[in-house]
């Protein structure tokens, strides 16, 4: 299934939630360990979840190699079966 505008407003999204935990993490309190531990926390949570980004767009990628590539090996094929030339 393609990606359609939802999905790349779930990667921006997440994007921009990782520029504010950017943000917020320059301005912590070093010295309350609650607070920094949630920092960490949310941040490793915005990662894993880029990550999963990343690898369903890498997979969308693949399916779409895989179509091009069939629907040139079915163009060269219906050109073949009718006397043209192949490029």
């Amino acid at each position: 299934m393609m990606r359609d505008a939802r999905d790349h407003a779930v990667g921006e999204g997440l994007l921009l939630r990782l520029k504010r935990l950017v943000s917020r993490a320059g301005a912590v309190d070093r010295a309350n360990p609650g607070r920094l531990l949630a920092l960490v926390d949310d941040v490793e949570s915005t990662r894993r979840a880029l990550l999963r980004e990343c690898a369903d767009i890498e997979d969308e990628m693949r399916r779409t190699a895989a179509r091009t590539t069939a629907i040139g090996a079915y163009l060269r094929g219906s050109q073949a079966g009718r006397g043209r030339p192949q490029n």
